[in-house]
């Protein structure tokens, strides 16, 4: 099927999609969503000519990974969204299969997009083009066909390309599998975007000290951040701890010193980036007052996601909020943007023990709380739909299975003194200690949700409800 072929199926399953979705009362209220469909990687998030643009995998026609596309929003504040064209389409020869994720680059004032083309064959194999395309006068994009073919020594899962320039140089990161089924990172150059050379492997299982470390790594984004080098990466077949790396495929990040030169990244060792239930393929994009913002999906493949309860409404899945960066003592922190501070309305207040507190509107929440050493307390969402259970030692989130109602868990296995949480209709993120944690995690409680609190700690609890902010 073309690009042209599928449109008008795609504007049908919008105009039939649409309210259906925004009746959901789980449909967010200030995150971004898809608005009928599926929608799952943040792609080509970039700061250009005074605007913000975020677009995003996209499957207009269902709830399935499937017909993957490129939605496209465009904000100046992070907070307001508009609608732009949808900019790329499966339908060619090299990207028959799917426009799989990518970055966004300003190439002499002309927005180009670095996206993979997904191939796949009858008989179950696949190849990967990495192709560009370029802005049009309307607001699209027009493709200009492959520019990297699948590498020697790597099987048909090479994709993601994260691109940036330097001086006078351009360079891209791409996820991969090399033919021992060993996930790897690799770094190329190019000096005009479209001939690109292999410099070499910089990060993966069996590199860098890591040993063993999963057959996939997926949507890298390597980035220079206070005075280090750091490489976020989604690698697939790592193994579970107790209480890391649980989820069915987890975020990492590395920090260290990149030689491009050599292709060489002296890293420490391999931390995740968020401990909730939802969090996967991050990207991160660069402000223009020099901040390093990222925004991720709220979500995870190959788990739960298709027994979450919006599938019957047709749509599934959500962003997070965007998310400032910053390095400290050897640690990654992320902390929502302060623009999103447009969305307070009535400040309240609240000091004294846990089990004391009142219930509070949680629809549309932002909270901030801090304890004293000693005394537990534990918060329920909903009808305990979603509890963080709050210690010295560590926090716990806990929710039931939609598969078969057991408890899960995540773990932030340390201490915690305060909590910054923001909620929306069906998401919650907990930012820990002023971001040096998160956990982020979707939960469909009955609407309108409240929090509650039990326990003997001594809180003291800021809190706002947050105004709606509907995508334009």
């Amino acid at each position: 099927m073309t690009s042209s072929s599928l449109l008008p199926a795609f504007l049908q399953a919008v105009m039939q999609g649409q309210p259906r979705a925004l009746k959901d009362p789980h449909y967010p209220g200030w995150h971004l969503a898809p608005v009928t469909g599926l929608m799952n990687d943040p792609n080509g998030f970039i700061h250009f000519q005074g605007e913000y643009h975020l677009f995003y995998q996209w499957n207009p026609l269902g709830c399935s990974h499937q017909n993957k596309s490129w939605g496209h929003w465009r904000s100046q504040d992070l907070v307001h969204w508009q609608h732009a064209p949808i900019a790329l389409i499966p339908g060619e020869d090299y990207d028959r299969s799917g426009c799989y994720s990518g970055s966004a680059v300003d190439n002499q004032g002309q927005l180009t997009l670095c996206y993979t083309g997904n191939v796949k064959f009858d008989d179950g194999s696949r190849t990967a083009w990495q192709c560009l395309a370029v802005e049009n006068a309307q607001g699209g994009f027009d493709k200009t066909g492959p520019v990297l073919a699948l590498p020697e020594g790597y099987t048909g899962h090479v994709r993601d390309p994260k691109v940036w320039r330097q001086g006078e140089t351009w360079y891209m990161v791409l996820g991969a599998q090399d033919k021992q089924k060993q996930g790897k990172v690799l770094l190329f150059h190019s000096g005009n975007l479209t001939d690109w050379t292999l410099a070499g492997e910089i990060a993966g299982s069996g590199l860098g000290g890591l040993g063993e470390a999963g057959y996939m790594w997926e949507c890298p984004d390597l980035f220079h951040l206070d005075g280090q080098d750091v490489l976020i990466a989604c690698p697939q077949g790592v193994t579970k701890q107790e209480k890391r790396f649980l989820n069915t495929y987890p975020v990492t990040w590395l920090c260290g010193t990149l030689q491009a030169d050599g292709a060489t990244f002296h890293h420490g060792p391999l931390a995740e980036l968020d401990a909730g239930f939802e969090f996967y393929a991050p990207q991160t994009a660069l402000a223009e007052d020099g901040r390093r913002l990222l925004i991720g999906w709220m979500g995870v493949p190959d788990g739960e996601e298709m027994l979450q309860p919006t599938v019957k409404n047709g749509w599934i899945h959500q962003m997070t909020c965007p998310r400032q960066l910053s390095l400290k003592q050897g640690r990654l922190f992320q902390q929502p943007v302060t623009e999103l501070q447009m969305l307070r309305e009535t400040e309240s207040g609240w000091q004294g023990l846990a089990s004391q507190a009142p219930e509070i509107p949680a629809e549309r929440l932002e909270i901030l709380l801090t304890r004293p050493p000693g005394k537990s307390a534990t918060l329920h969402f909903g009808n305990d739909d979603l509890v963080l259970t709050w210690s010295d030692c560590e926090l716990c989130l806990a929710r039931r299975s939609l598969e078969n109602g057991e408890w899960q868990y995540r773990y932030w296995d340390a201490p915690a003194t305060g909590l910054q949480i923001l909620c929306d209709h069906s998401s919650i993120e907990i930012f820990i200690n002023q971001g040096e944690g998160v956990m982020s995690s979707r939960y469909f409680p009955a609407q309108p949700a409240t929090l509650s609190f039990s326990g003997e700690a001594e809180l003291q609890v800021r809190y706002w409800s947050l105004r709606a902010c509907m995508v334009e």
